[in-house]
């Protein structure tokens, strides 16, 4: 053992570096920003990657048409009633049973049933969504096709508005004859 490996993996105190302190202080007049410009004063933004040195970017100039739902569409899984078949009798088919047998692989928000195909088994089958022909399907082989809720709308507005509150307000101010 020597000196150089007493204080290895000690991590050392460094002292925080103390701009704007005068020419003396290792940092220079200017605090290390350099003379003068935009990027030497307090607050200044550093140019982007969008940036174009001050030509109209890219992403300004072109044009903008079209429309996306892709924030608040949803994607269902497609099972066909055929695929069904898989399943023993009297058993219940839901997302985590498709799941298990690999019929539905990745996430989805539903599932919808589909009518391809022919089901001869008596099953209980819960989705989201069911065609005419695959509930017809189902039901025809004895079992059921059951709809899952739909989630609640959000409550918008527990207050109510300001209006309805200064005219319950007014109406219990009034005297009933």
């Amino acid at each position: 053992m020597d000196l150089t490996s007493v204080s290895s993996g000690v991590a050392k105190r460094k002292l925080k570096r103390r701009v704007g302190r005068g020419i003396g202080s290792g940092q220079g007049k200017t605090s290390g920003l350099g003379m003068k410009g935009q990027y030497q004063s307090a607050g200044a933004r550093l140019p982007s990657g969008l940036f174009e040195g001050g030509q109209m970017p890219l992403y300004r100039r072109w044009p903008k048409r079209g429309f996306s739902h892709a924030t608040w569409d949803k994607h269902y899984a497609v099972v066909n009633v055929g695929d069904l078949e898989q399943f023993d009798a009297n058993s219940t088919v839901d997302m985590a049973a498709l799941k298990s047998k690999r019929l539905v692989v990745g996430t989805f928000d539903g599932v919808r049933i589909l009518g391809d195909g022919e089901l001869k088994k008596k099953l209980v089958v819960k989705a989201d969504h069911f065609s005419a022909s695959a509930k017809k399907k189902i039901e025809g082989a004895g079992g059921a096709a059951e709809l899952l809720p739909k989630p609640k709308k959000p409550v918008r507005n527990k207050m109510g508005s300001r209006k309805k509150a200064i005219e319950a307000a007014k109406a219990a101010k009034t005297p009933k004859s």
